[in-house]
């Protein structure tokens, strides 16, 4: 609800683009910052507790923008400070529940306990955009700020009784300067030098620049591509709701469908690479789109994609990393997906200030589709890639000997 809602509001104050995307990219600087070094850190703490505090901080940054809202005292610039406040504490709370959910599940239910954590991730996806427009439209944006800043107690209370299946040893050692970049270079090393994995991290890198900045402008789809003439502001809102909502059903689908078949489907790699070509056809189309039904189908399409894409990524890059390298590994991953977002949010949304956000769709579109189709033909591996072969490296299994599949 707060990300529909806050790039409505931030609309709102300002009816430019150029504003969405200043917002996206104080979200996500934090990320090409933190992400790296926070690797380096969560090796060496208890994650749960990691986790933890990190969501009360973003449980304090969603009660201060409710604060500012419902006084009317809240600004673009106060929504890009506590956007980045937001982004930084998301930065290092994303490789800490990573890291903390392969303790969680142990290995052999990892894919799973990852498609299962994006099924409830993508309910809330679906529903949130849902309840913001009855929520915005009949109580304004400060109420929905509010309900978000609660719910982080729930969060905070479900986390206080989990306990761990499995507790990775925490690396020891100084955390001095020299220290943290060695063992950040010994980390980058291990990605650059094994192929399957730096090609999964430059392909989410391309997400985080060139597709996922889109979805910062579906308000200026709402009011500016899809617009009547008799629109109202409830009308736009409604608009913006149903565009996000109709995402988050695909990605929803896309999660379900990993839960439920998940187990059945070994190659990973495969997998990817349907959902990156959903996703960038889905980009296409939106670009081409005038009508409001096929946007929402296009949306849906790239709803689906995306999680389909990003789930089968990081259960490959969890299963391939040794678990002494793995926080530090999911750390680069996580650094090129999001580390990659503030330059493409300030990419996008110039080409969508000066060309409009269909054009700006219609290129991303493009552009992932060449990347894609390269790195598939360059590196084979990737598709080749067998989940059983990975479990029964991490378990010590020599090859061929019959082992019950996951």
């Amino acid at each position: 609800m707060q990300t529909t809602v806050q790039a409505y509001l931030a609309y709102r104050l300002t009816s430019a683009p150029i504003y969405l995307g200043a917002v996206g990219t104080a979200s996500t600087l934090p990320a090409m910052l933190l992400a790296l070094p926070a690797g380096v850190w969560v090796e060496r703490v208890n994650k749960r507790h990691a986790v933890m505090a990190l969501q009360a901080v973003m449980m304090a940054q969603s009660l201060a923008l409710a604060v500012l809202t419902l006084s009317g005292r809240v600004t673009i610039a106060w929504i890009i400070a506590l956007a980045f406040v937001n982004g930084a504490a998301n930065a290092v709370e994303i490789t800490a529940r990573q890291a903390m959910l392969g303790e969680l599940a142990g290995p052999a239910a990892l894919p799973n306990a990852i498609a299962l954590q994006a099924t409830s991730f993508n309910v809330a996806r679906v529903l949130g955009p849902a309840l913001a427009a009855p929520l915005l439209i009949t109580f304004g944006e400060g109420w929905v700020f509010l309900l978000n800043g609660l719910s982080y107690a729930a969060v905070i209370g479900c986390l206080a009784v989990a306990r761990p299946v499995v507790e990775l040893p925490r690396a020891t050692g100084s955390l001095e300067i020299r220290a943290a970049f060695g063992a950040l270079r010994e980390g980058l090393a291990y990605t650059r030098n094994q192929p399957l994995v730096s090609a999964v991290v430059v392909m989410a890198a391309v997400v985080g620049l060139v597709a996922f900045p889109n979805v910062g402008q579906l308000p200026a789809f709402a009011r500016d591509v899809l617009a009547r003439p008799t629109d109202t502001q409830a009308d736009v809102a409604t608009r913006t709701s149903a565009l996000i909502t109709a995402q988050g059903f695909g990605a929803l689908g896309a999660a379900l469908m990993l839960t439920v078949f998940g187990q059945r489907v070994q190659r990973k790699g495969v997998a990817m690479l349907l959902g990156q070509s959903a996703f960038t056809s889905g980009l296409l189309l939106l670009g081409l789109s005038r009508s409001e039904g096929v946007s929402m189908a296009a949306l849906v399409m790239f709803g689906w994609g995306t999680v389909t894409t990003l789930a089968n990524s990081n259960t490959l890059v969890q299963l391939v990393a040794p678990p002494s390298l793995r926080s530090r590994v999911i750390s680069t991953y996580l650094w090129a997906l999001q580390g990659s977002a503030p330059v493409g949010s300030l990419l996008v949304s110039s080409v969508a200030q000066h060309v409009g956000a269909s054009k700006a769709a219609l290129l991303s579109g493009l552009v992932c589709a060449a990347v894609y189709l390269l790195l598939h033909w360059r590196v084979a591996v990737v598709r080749r890639f067998n989940v059983q072969a990975a479990l029964n490296v991490l378990e010590g299994v020599q090859p061929g000997t019959r082992k019950s599949t996951i």
